[in-house]
């Protein structure tokens, strides 16, 4: 069984604090690459609380604060890993889906890894700074029992 994170939301926050906000219940990654090239000028406002807190939803590409660890079947992760890989193209100007697939994979990869330990329902927060070699990210994890919200994972399907 392969797991990872979709975003959660408790309250209106991350409408505030992010120029744009992940949906309920998209899959979502680290995202830490969007930063790779930012500098102290880059850190203010909206854009500071996306590099300090969020993670990158595969869906909208918006941020969200928390994300809950939860089931996920290989076509989704098939899925998300086109969306990231055309993500790469359009945004950030890779020369073809097929170049940036490994790259999308890594990325899912690692999520997936960060997830694999971690009961269903586990929440997880980044923490994020620059430091002399790039971006360091710190993981957070808040478990199920922790938070006494047992139903907490967003099951089933998205389409809608």
């Amino acid at each position: 069984m392969m797991k990872l994170a979709r975003a959660i939301h408790f309250d209106e926050s991350d409408l505030n604090v992010f120029h744009s906000p992940a949906r309920t219940g998209e899959w979502c990654i680290s995202g830490g690459f969007e930063f790779s090239n930012w500098g102290d000028g880059d850190l203010e406002g909206k854009a500071r609380q996306a590099f300090a807190n969020g993670w990158l939803g595969l869906e909208t590409f918006g941020r969200v604060t928390f994300v809950a660890v939860t089931q996920i079947e290989q076509a989704e992760i098939d899925q998300i890993t086109q969306y990231l890989a055309e993500h790469f193209v359009h945004l950030y100007g890779a020369p073809s889906v097929d170049a940036a697939l490994d790259v999308a994979r890594s990325e899912i990869a690692h999520m997936t890894e960060l997830c694999e330990e971690h009961a269903p329902n586990t929440l997880l927060t980044v923490a994020r700074e620059l430091s002399d070699t790039g971006v360091h990210e710190a993981y957070r994890i808040i478990t199920p029992q922790e938070t006494q919200l047992e139903a907490l994972a967003v099951h089933g399907s998205l389409d809608d």
